[in-house]
């Protein structure tokens, strides 16, 4: 098997900020959501997602989505934007 790359969202991390900055929720309110899906989930964590220095799993994406009221699709799709109500 191959040991390349794969590609990552672009748009991920300014996708994800901008989602908690509408929810209204500081980091470490948002860590505390997304701990129902990963426990190990920290502030620090969701610092990294937005920065784009770290890559939240598939369960913790799904999370975000549920929160927000929006599709994965929408948050991994560089094609597709947010909701209006997130810009």
């Amino acid at each position: 098997m191959g040991r390349s790359r794969r590609d990552h969202p672009k748009q991920l991390a300014s996708k994800l900020l901008k989602l908690r900055s509408a929810l209204s929720l500081t980091q470490e309110q948002m860590a505390e959501r997304l701990r129902q899906t990963k426990p190990s989930v920290r502030p620090g964590h969701v610092s990294e997602y937005e920065r784009g220095l770290r890559e939240p799993s598939l369960l913790v994406l799904l999370c975000y989505a549920r929160l927000a009221g929006v599709s994965v699709d929408q948050l991994i799709d560089d094609e597709l934007s947010l909701p209006k109500r997130f810009s």
